[in-house]
This record gives C-alpha cells, structure tokens and sequence, in this order.
C-alpha cells in the first residue's frame, strides 16, 4: 500500500491509502516515517528509479503477456527491482528464492501443471496466490530446472497468473537446459545503473532532464558542462552497481564503495567455482582477470596469449562465452566492412572485451579515489580503458549487449558502429580533449556515412558532417542522430 497525502493542517494529515481507499488520520511525524519505511526498498535501500521498470509495466498490461524471464550479471538489482515492482503495481508479492530455499525444488517433482504448483505454494507461503493482484516471482530459478519447465505450463494452462523469473546465471543455464520453454516466456535484461540513471539516483534531476530535453547539438553552459564531467568521473570510479551507487549516495565514501565492489568481484570469483568445472573455473578466472590487462593495451585486441602464455582459443573460447553468458561481460567483434547486417561480416578471432561496470573494472585495476578530483587524468587513465569500457556498457544495454567495431590494419580503428533505423553509426571514443578525427575521415570515405560521430569531455559540437557528443551525454546517442 503506498499513502498520498490528502489535506493537511497543524498536526494532522490525511492518508489515503490507494488500493483500499480506507482513510486513516496520523500524526504528521507518523506519516514521515511511513514515507521511510515506503521508499526504502525491499532489503532496507533506499529505492532507486531504473528506465527499465516502464518495461515492466508494459509486460504487466500486454494482451500478449507470457512468463517473464529477467537476465543479468549477480548483484545489478534484478530481485530488489521485481520486488518493488511487485509492491507498488500488484497488491501482493509472492516471492520464492530457489537458492536460499533449497526445498522447494521438491515442489516442483512429478506433476508440472499449474493448478497443482500454485496449490503447494500457496499452502507453504500461507496464504492464496491469485490471478492477476499477486505477483508470483520466482528468483534464481536457474537452481530449479524443472521451475524453469513449468514457465511453459503457466504459459499454456494459467496464462491469467502474472509471473516473473530471475536468475544471475541465467544465461549460462539456459544454454544448457534441452527443457527450455521456448517461445513460452518473455525475455528481460538488466544491467547496472546508465550514467543517466546514477544522476537520477543522485538526485541531480534538473541536469538529466536538460540533457535527456536536448533538441540541437548546442553547447551547453560551461559551468554545466563542467558539472557533468565532474560527475561522470564519480561514475567512473563508482560504477552503477546498485549497491555501491546506494552506499555512495549515503556516505559520499569512495573507499566504503570501493570496499563493496571488492566484495562483489570475489562473489564473482566464487560462482566460477560453484557453476563450473574445476578446470573450466580456472580457465573463466584467467580470462577475468586478464581484462584490464587487456583494455590497458593501446591496441586493444583480445589476445589468448595474453591470458596464459602460450594460451589458444582451443583453450579459453569456452570461458569467454561463460562470461558473457553470465552477463559479467561484453565482447565487442570486428567487421571486416560497415554493411548490413553487421553479424554477417563479424571476424570472431578479431574481438575486444568489456567488463559489465565501469566501477569493478577500477576496482580490478585498484585504481586509487584521489584521480577522480585530478580533472581529466581518469579520463585518460590506462589508454582511456575506464572512458571505452564505459561506453561499451552504455552501448551493450541498447543493443542486447551485441557491439561492433571496425579496423583497416595499420590505418584507421573506429571504435564502434551502431545499427539505428536502418543506419550504421560510427562513433570514436576520445578520452582527451585533441581533436583528431583521421580514423573517423578514413571511414567516411570508405562507407559514405550521412554522419560521423565522437564522444569525448569536449561539449556538443555539430559542424558539416561530424558531431561530437560529450561523455557524459553518450546516452542519447543513437537516437540523437537528428539533430542539427
């Protein structure tokens, strides 16, 4: 139930509450702390605004509604977000955790058909589990095959029920179950935090909605400008896992928020051991921790040998595709040329790799919370590894974490080409503030591009046929291509 206040005077308040439209008369300290305890999220953080959730409520009300299946990385706020979702838009959420609670797997033995599940859940949860006002979540369902399975029942038998499904490795699991429900389920993914959604964690509304309102590539106000490029290098260090942008907004404690990262990379380290082979888990953490080594490089090629001495694709290529399954990170493959469709000219030895948070791959690096007040230098760090690797996760969520780039060996490298409308975009990504374009001309003369794109610190610039678009702004890029 969420209040509104109705009137107020001296030392009462008026609360209605919304589902019920019951009125209850509390004191005005008493609806302060029921606002508290309303916006604190589910597990005791404050509740944080994610672009995704109009998605959800496009799922909740489409005549075309399936089973939802919500994939991503561990710890980018899948549960915290189908339980708010569950709070706010159903009046009831029934929540079961197949991880924490190993013994409802025994729930789902025998017999898959709905009405038989839904009575054991309701009898174990204690109270009815109904159509349509109850949000039935089942989170980490990867632990449960046959929970997965029976997505294809509730499709087919209990279509009226409103369920989501998450998992953090979801999929990895889905790539192994020959039980899938396919073309029974609807399919969501979430990422950490867009830059644009940590300055709406941070409250700094006026300045997002000044961006997201741009109608033209003119520059914005220096000060503003500078403003923004301050705090995208907060970004840069804290990154947009939900935990770590709470702790931040709380504490304003770069090394608290540096101690969770820590600990949400060793969480990593332990679910290449619990989820794969013993061999297979070394293999996933060498190619972990051999990214920033990687993205450190001015050439910024994968390299087996890089990972291990002497190390083969034959080896590793199965790692790789763990981690990107896992949804821990995004491989970006060359095109040998700029035409549709892109994946029909892709050089798949040719490819470069991306952590899925800017922040875990400072904390990788372990690099130090005094370069964020230093200007430009994070910008700049590791041949512009932080700048690159997060245009790759602000990328990657836009386009179902497919990237691309281009290089003619020994000329040009543009660092990547997006599919929008038809087109293919080019956009280099500058972490200084020079202006050389030469690998951007040397494309346009090859592919006749309408326009030609950077992101750098610069501020809007748009001039014949470039366009510069400032770091912090990337997340209007592609769709920004109209303006003038």
């Amino acid at each position: 139930m969420r209040p509104t206040p109705y009137y107020t005077n001296n030392d009462i308040i008026c609360v209605v509450y919304n589902i019920n439209y019951d009125i209850y008369f509390v004191t005005i300290d008493i609806f302060a702390n029921i606002l508290y305890y309303i916006y604190k999220r589910p597990g005791g953080m404050c509740r944080m605004d994610r672009l995704v959730y109009q998605e959800l409520r496009s799922w909740k009300t489409s005549s075309s509604r399936k089973p939802l299946l919500v994939q991503g990385g561990r710890q980018v706020g899948k549960t915290w977000l189908l339980k708010d979702f569950g709070q706010r838009e159903y009046r009831d959420c029934a929540y079961f955790n197949f991880e924490e609670t190993r013994a409802l797997s025994s729930l789902f033995e025998g017999d898959l058909a709905p009405a038989k599940i839904l009575e054991s859940l309701s009898a174990y949860l204690g109270r009815s589990i109904r159509p349509e006002t109850t949000l039935l979540f089942f989170d980490e369902i990867q632990e449960c095959p046959k929970a997965l399975t029976s997505l294809k029942y509730f499709c087919e038998q209990a279509p009226e029920f409103h369920l989501v499904a998450a998992g953090s490795l979801l999929g990895v699991s889905v790539g192994k179950t020959s039980s899938f429900p396919v073309g029974k389920v609807n399919f969501l993914t979430m990422y950490p935090l867009s830059f644009f959604e940590f300055l709406k964690a941070l409250g700094e509304d006026p300045l997002l909605e000044l961006l997201q309102g741009k109608t033209s590539f003119d520059p914005l106000a220096g000060l503003l400008h500078e403003k923004l490029n301050g705090l995208l290098r907060v970004f840069l260090f804290v990154g947009g896992m939900p935990e770590v942008v709470q702790n931040y907004i709380q504490t304003r404690d770069f090394v608290s928020s540096r101690g969770i990262q820590k600990e949400i990379l060793k969480a990593y380290e332990r679910d290449f051991s619990k989820h794969t082979t013993a061999t297979q888990a070394v293999r996933v953490s060498e190619i972990w921790r051999s990214i920033p080594s990687q993205l450190s490089r001015e050439n910024k090629k994968f390299k087996y040998s890089d990972v291990k001495k002497g190390g083969r694709a034959s080896q590793f290529e199965s790692a790789v595709e763990w981690l990107r399954c896992a949804g821990l990170m995004y491989t970006s493959v060359n095109v040998t040329s700029a035409r549709l469709p892109l994946s029909g000219y892709e050089e798949h030895d040719r490819f470069k790799v991306y952590v899925n948070d800017c922040g875990l791959l400072g904390a990788m690096i372990d690099v130090p919370s005094h370069v964020i007040v230093l200007g430009h230098s994070l910008f700049s760090e590791y041949n512009g590894a932080f700048v690159e690797n997060m245009i790759a996760t602000e990328l990657a969520r836009k386009n179902e974490g497919k990237l691309h780039y281009w290089i003619s060996d020994g000329i040009a490298e543009v660092d990547f080409l997006v599919v929008h409308n038809g087109m293919i975009l080019p956009l280099e990504v500058k972490s200084g503030l020079h202006r050389d374009i030469k690998s951007l001309r040397v494309y346009a003369e090859k592919f006749k591009p309408s326009r030609i794109y950077r992101t750098s610190p610069r501020n809007f610039e748009c001039r014949d046929d470039f366009a510069n678009i400032p770091l912090y702004a990337v997340g209007l890029f592609p769709e920004m291509l109209h303006l003038t």
